[in-house]
């Protein structure tokens, strides 16, 4: 195989894309990765990690400001956002390396430009053109498409990238100013994440959200107490607003709105509201990166900009290309995009033959998701409403955390765990948390889940006293009235 052929081309390098390219290196491929922008994707340098890296300054303060109930005295601190701006983008940096040096363990060849793949077939193989830093053409027997999702810009609210922002705005690493007031439309998962953060650090925060809630995914008991968390800090959410223009004014920024019950073809006579800020950060979507791949001429089918697969093998619409993560459209979360490379990797390498592997279909019955607010959130499996839909009778557990000794310790009370389980088998059909560490909890629950474990069998496991993982103990022996630290329903068999 000479230099510029490869088993295994993949493009994007985001967690989809690289711990793909590293998963078929330890199966003994020659592997190609293809990255346009930064390694690490959207994840490590405009998301999930940025993200948690200032969250984790917010949570430092808001601890200090109880400093005083724990003994110590921290008189006259102040919060400086720059520097918490500084220690993100460090420990993006050192990921990013961290990542590159990985690669470069493994052998993996790094291409800096935009990938395209501009033609071939599985017998013979692609031809990818890359475009950019490094401009040459390689062949690879096999590719993976991994170039993931950027915030969807809508005309509407005429983004500027000065005053109406997207979170890779909020998130450059040159950003490092906090707004008196903060205007957001989204009361999603990355919107409230924000609201969190710089309601934390100062900024006066106002949501606008067109559901009647926010965090629609989540079970409402779980909503309603984040809700009362923003309350406290006095987080303004306006739900069932339809946002009809954001505008500059110069010196700041107007949003008008009327309600989201209101008919498309008269929004224009309909009663307005407006709400100003300093800034305004607009979250509520991600468009697909699938342009520019050479997907058409190919005849690979996408829908609405996502790249069409088989939802068991993750192949595309041709023999031997593969897609992952956001750019097919599915579960748009980072975790899920690491387990669909080990799948496709599965399946790229098996087909050619030679490579110890064997084929692998996609599971997504158990799939965690974390919310980094304050309290954290964290899921996994059904919510109750979708139970019931599905025609399963549940037993759900309730347990507090200001119920748990080790909470009460930490001065972390607030919240909840609340588990799921089938009257008829007593095995976890879903759970939700918040709470301190309440994503940590959830992966516990996950384990069980995937495994077929019942409420009984988690909860005859011996957990450390005094831990916060007593919260699954706890919650599991709920579910059937065996919860010691709370009197609950009578014990079902």
């Amino acid at each position: 195989m000479s230099e510029q052929e490869y088993d295994l081309v993949v493009i994007g390098a985001g967690p989809g894309g690289y711990h793909a390219a590293i998963r078929a290196a330890q199966y003994g491929a020659k592997v190609a990765l293809i990255e346009k922008k930064n390694l690490g994707g959207t994840c490590l340098n405009w998301g999930c990690i940025p993200t948690k890296a200032l969250y984790a300054s917010a949570h430092l303060i808001e601890q200090i400001k109880e400093a005083d109930d724990f003994g110590v005295e921290i008189p006259g601190f102040k919060a400086n956002f720059a520097k918490a701006v500084e220690r993100k983008n460090k420990v993006v940096q050192e990921l990013v390396g961290g990542i590159e040096a990985l690669e470069k363990a493994w052998k993996n060849d790094i291409f800096m430009g935009y990938g395209k793949i501009v033609g071939g077939n599985a017998k013979d193989g692609f031809e990818i053109s890359i475009q950019g830093e490094d401009n040459k053409v390689i062949n690879g027997r096999r590719v993976i498409i991994a170039t993931g999702s950027s915030p969807a810009l809508i005309p509407a609210f005429n983004i500027d990238h000065e005053k109406i922002l997207t979170s890779d705005d909020i998130l450059h690493p040159d950003f490092k100013t906090v707004p008196e007031r903060l205007l957001i439309i989204g009361a999603g998962v990355i919107g409230c994440e924000f609201a969190n953060i710089f309601t934390t650090f100062g900024s006066k925060v106002i949501i606008l959200e067109y559901l009647p809630g926010a965090i629609a995914t989540e079970e409402p008991m779980i909503v309603k107490e984040l809700m009362k968390k923003f309350t406290k800090k006095e987080i303004e959410l306006h739900i069932s607003q339809n946002v009809l223009l954001v505008e500059s004014t110069g010196s700041g920024v107007k949003a008008t709105t009327c309600a989201a019950d209101v008919p498309r073809d008269q929004t224009d006579t309909a009663e307005k509201s407006t709400f100003e800020a300093d800034l305004c950060l607009v979250s509520i979507g991600r468009a697909k990166e699938s342009s520019n791949l050479g997907l058409e001429d190919l005849g690979i089918e996408t829908m609405r900009g996502a790249v069409k697969v088989n939802s068991e093998t993750l192949e595309s619409s041709v023999q031997g290309i593969y897609a992952i993560g956001d750019v097919t459209g599915g579960i748009m979360l980072a975790h899920v995009a690491s387990y669909e490379g080990d799948v496709a990797v599965a399946n790229a390498l098996s087909s050619i033959g030679g490579f110890p592997v064997n084929p692998m279909t996609t599971d997504y019955r158990i799939v965690p998701a974390t919310i980094f607010t304050s309290p954290n959130i964290g899921s996994v499996g059904l919510r109750r409403k979708v139970a019931k839909e599905q025609g399963i009778d549940v037993l759900m557990g309730l347990y507090p955390f200001q119920s748990l000794g080790k909470a009460k310790c930490m001065g972390e009370e607030e919240g909840f765990i609340m588990i799921l389980g089938d009257k008829q088998t007593h095995k976890i059909v879903g759970a939700s948390c918040i709470g301190t560490e309440a994503p940590e909890l959830i992966a516990e629950i996950a384990l069980a889940m995937q495994h077929g474990l019942t409420v009984h069998e988690v909860a005859e496991t011996i957990h450390s006293h005094p831990t916060i993982s007593e919260m699954v103990l706890e919650g599991c022996e709920a579910v059937v009235g065996k919860a010691i630290h709370k009197k609950g329903r009578p014990i079902h068999h």
